[in-house]
């Protein structure tokens, strides 16, 4: 079928637009519209193609007609008085002529050069061209018989109104001796002497420079001249009052004009009659040419139809061949299609139902771990602190250290929940990059001494000190690969760069670079290593140990944040993890936080604390752990009896479990909140996938804990309450 199509279109084509070129593009051709333009005042338009005509001779190096042209632009801004653009036409001009042999053109360069000069009012200037025209004119054996040069030096002088030199140059064109190349110039130079001595008010040389014009136009009887001399003539004797003259010369004057009109008129309509035979001839020549034309045509046009329909009803053939054809085939597919849909729907049901319930199986297990992992820390921290006997010291130390393990896996399997449940939060909050990454760099030190690291940071002064993130979510991506290169590098370096990498209007971007000298990953790995608990090998995990979550956090974190993770690593040699993060600029001052100051045991001592918590074992550790520090500590099992007690008893603070058997800590707390606004509430949690700081504040409890308890922490959060 599209065979036949392409028979159609090309016959079609060839048939209808077959032309022959033709290249317009000549001096000639340029010339000629200049010439138009000229004439019909159109000076703009008449330059335009002047110097399309200087382009084509330079392209084409006719450097002949290019000295031309150039005379020829010169000439046009010479006469619209653009003197500079003239002078500078007319300079190249004769500049053309450093490689060409001199000619009459290269004469009247230097000439108009003059001319110019003379309007601007540079008659030094003006004079030594006049001269060096005269002087190519000898050297190329010509005269000028009709001294028209002179002339037009004349002519620019009285333009310019230096009627003194005019006068001496017209008077030095009459006193040359008469031929019949000179008649003409001498009738307009006695013509323009008595015009100049008439402005003078020398009127009795004026009559006879008149009178002499008149002498000389005799002999060429020239009926315009003549005319203008008899006006010149009347006008004299007017303003000399011969009022008789005046008007007889005038009354000449009007009879030459009339004389002159109607020889226009007669040659008008001479010109008009054979303009109207040739018009004639012409038409009946177009109309024939019309005729047989139209007839050819008609006879093309009904061919072109036939075979146009014969194509057609072929293209409509195979066309509804084709269509019968691809509906079988389409129906077929759609059937298909639609099966395979099924498929796919199932499919992805059953995989949302999987992750959701991966999601949920993992969010309960690791938030029912914290209870007892609670108790294992809590109990681990008592004895420690009841000084225990040397060889006791040994196993409790390893129980610390394995309770803090469990506790950082848990906390990294719900992070990863979190995150790919979408329920994690970014903030946009002011902070200060550079003060925040000199943090991470004191807070790692220990970790690169004890392997003998040599720990550098390195960041752009240029980045802007405050800028709108979140800073807490960057520390967590800086400290996990800081953490990372420092544990698998030994006796080595580790860089961590930061600099901007662009800054436009409110915005930067920010490039961090973290390069180890480390064990570095096998190039089949450095795909995986992002995966969930993947780190490499089982030998890798056995010698350094870890949960092989922590890259996957660093990876869906800075993807949360707008950006994507790069890895380049060779096993030997090391790694080097690069990312660009995109930050708005905050140009307003940081409010100054205030540093949290360690508590003090005296601020602990003698206080009363209420704790509502249902587990017996939790119960027992935090009332031992706040009896070690002197506060009385009073426990409830239940919301309900709490808010009852609340009611007829103050206490210093409460420590508020959420999870509790009948009203959950939430709702206690907001009924609490009706009767008491002061004492401080904190929220006891093992905080799972659907809960957040922010939502159990809302609720008016003043901070949270999250189990298990770190006790330096759990201290400091309750001593804040007691200054």
């Amino acid at each position: 079928m599209k065979y036949y199509l392409f028979i159609v279109v090309c016959f079609f084509n060839s048939f209808l637009y077959s032309q022959i070129k033709r290249n317009a593009d000549s001096v000639i051709y340029y010339n000629k519209l200049a010439n138009y333009n000229l004439n019909n005042k159109k000076f703009s338009q008449a330059v335009f193609y002047t110097q399309k005509s200087i382009n084509f001779c330079e392209i084409n190096g006719k450097r002949e007609n290019l000295a031309v042209q150039t005379l020829k632009l010169g000439k046009i801004y010479y006469n619209q008085k653009k003197f500079e653009e003239a002078l500078k036409n007319f300079h190249k001009t004769v500049s053309l002529f450093d490689t060409l042999k001199p000619s009459c053109t290269k004469v009247l360069a230097l000439h108009y050069i003059g001319l110019t000069n003379t309007a601007k009012g540079e008659y030094k200037t003006a004079t030594v061209y006049y001269e060096k025209a005269q002087q190519l004119l000898k050297e190329l054996n010509i005269e000028d018989h009709a001294d028209v040069l002179n002339y037009q030096i004349a002519m620019a002088l009285k333009t310019n109104k230096n009627l003194p030199l005019a006068a001496k140059t017209f008077q030095k064109i009459t006193k040359k001796p008469d031929n019949s190349a000179l008649i003409k110039t001498k009738t307009d130079s006695y013509y323009q002497l008595g015009l100049i001595e008439t402005q003078l008010k020398r009127n009795d040389s004026a009559i006879i420079y008149f009178d002499n014009a008149l002498e000389y136009n005799a002999k060429n009887n020239d009926f315009v001249k003549k005319s203008k001399i008899v006006l010149a003539i009347s006008q004299y004797y007017k303003q000399n009052k011969n009022y008789d003259l005046a008007y007889s010369y005038l009354d000449e004057h009007y009879q030459l004009e009339n004389y002159l009109l109607k020889l226009k008129n007669a040659k008008v309509d001479l010109n008009e009659f054979e303009k109207f035979k040739k018009n004639q001839s012409l038409n009946n020549s177009i109309k024939k040419e019309s005729e047989e034309k139209f007839q050819l045509k008609t006879y093309r046009y009904s061919k072109l139809v036939s075979i146009l329909a014969i194509a057609l009803i072929s293209i409509l053939s195979l066309l509804s061949l084709a269509l019968y054809k691809n509906n079988i085939i389409r129906n077929q597919n759609n059937l298909l299609l639609r099966e395979k849909n099924k498929e796919l729907i199932l499919a992805k049901n059953k995989a949302e139902k999987a992750s959701k319930a991966r999601s949920e199986f993992l969010s309960t297990v690791s938030h029912e771990l914290r209870t007892p992992l609670n108790a294992i820390n809590g109990i681990t921290h008592i004895l420690l602190e009841d000084n225990p006997k040397k060889k006791q010291l040994k196993y409790l130390e390893s129980l610390k250290f394995s309770g803090n393990y469990l506790t950082t896996f848990i906390n990294e399997i719900l992070e990863v929940n979190k995150i790919d449940s979408t329920k994690v939060e970014v903030e946009n909050i002011s902070f200060n990059l550079k003060e925040l990454l000199f943090n991470i760099q004191s807070s790692l030190k220990e970790l690169a001494t004890a392997n003998r690291n040599y720990f550098n940071l390195e960041i752009d002064n240029s980045i802007p000190d405050n800028l709108m993130g979140d800073p807490t979510k960057l520390s967590q991506i800086i400290l996990n690969l800081i953490n990372n290169a420092l544990k698998f590098t030994q006796n080595g370096h580790v860089n961590v760069i930061a600099k901007l990498y662009s800054q436009e209007d409110e915005y930067a971007t920010v490039y961090f670079e973290i390069v180890d000298t480390g064990i570095g990953i096998p190039e089949d790995k450095l795909q995986t290593v992002f995966e969930s608990f993947s780190q490499g090998s089982i030998e890798v995990n056995r010698k350094y140990g870890g949960t092989g979550l922590g890259l996957t956090i660093v990876k869906k974190l800075i993807e949360l944040l707008g950006g994507e993770i790069k890895l380049k690593s060779e096993v030997g040699k090391g790694s080097t993890f690069t990312f660009k993060l995109n930050f708005k600029i905050n140009n307003e001052p940081l409010e100054a936080i205030e540093e949290v100051k360690p508590y003090d045991d005296k601020q602990l001592m003698d206080k009363s604390i209420l704790l509502i918590e249902d587990n017996k074992i939790n119960q027992m550790i935090t009332r031992k752990m706040l009896e070690n520090k002197n506060i009385t500590c009073e426990i409830v099992d239940n919301g309900e009896d709490a808010v009852e007690l609340l009611k007829i008893k103050r206490f210093d603070l409460i420590l508020m479990d959420v999870h509790l058997p009948g009203i959950n800590g939430t709702t206690a707390t907001k009924l609490i909140r009706e009767f008491d606004k002061t004492t401080p509430v904190i929220a006891l949690t093992a905080i799972s996938l659907d809960e957040n700081r922010d939502m159990l504040l809302s609720f008016g409890m003043n901070d949270v804990i999250t189990k298990p308890f770190v006790p330096d922490e759990f201290y400091s959060t309750i001593a804040k309450f007691f200054d």
